[in-house]
């Protein structure tokens, strides 16, 4: 069973943060990015075993058509449980709620598992930013997902 998915709060944040960090230690969000980003409401949590163990956030201003998936992360200990394609199933649920026609996102080119996640729903290679991830200079390719309708 998937962990189920909310609405993120400012109280989540101290999980949240410990989540991100494990996940992307070269290069993490600073805690006032991630407050900016659930404060305006575009951040999803998943729980399970009473706490938080995943998150995303998902950038879909209304009436722009364009939206942007703009982080995600899950447990070590919760990968492979569909906790992430949940997360992304939510926020590609909100972006076309929102009126987007084209979700964008940036993934890391050593990162295999992600881009499966995503070309598994749909997501297309669209573009390489040479050495996007610093300090580690990991390309990032760039995917596009075209809303159908309905969704």
């Amino acid at each position: 069973m998937t962990a189920p998915v909310r609405a993120g709060r400012l109280d989540d944040l101290d999980a949240v943060m410990g989540i991100e960090r494990a996940s992307f230690p070269t290069d993490a969000w600073s805690l006032d990015a991630m407050r900016e980003t659930f404060a305006a409401g575009d951040a999803i949590v998943a729980e399970a075993d009473g706490g938080v163990v995943g998150y995303a956030a998902v950038l879909a201003p209304r009436g722009s058509g364009d939206a942007d998936v703009l982080t995600i992360a899950v447990t070590a200990e919760h990968r492979g449980e569909g906790i992430g394609a949940a997360l992304l199933e939510h926020m590609l649920a909100t972006a076309s709620d929102r009126g987007a026609r084209r979700v964008f996102l940036e993934v890391r080119a050593d990162n295999p598992v992600a881009q499966h996640l995503y070309a598994s729903r749909g997501f297309e290679v669209v573009g390489l930013r040479p050495r996007y991830y610093q300090p580690d200079d990991v390309d990032a390719i760039v995917m596009r997902l075209d809303l159908g309708e309905g969704r």
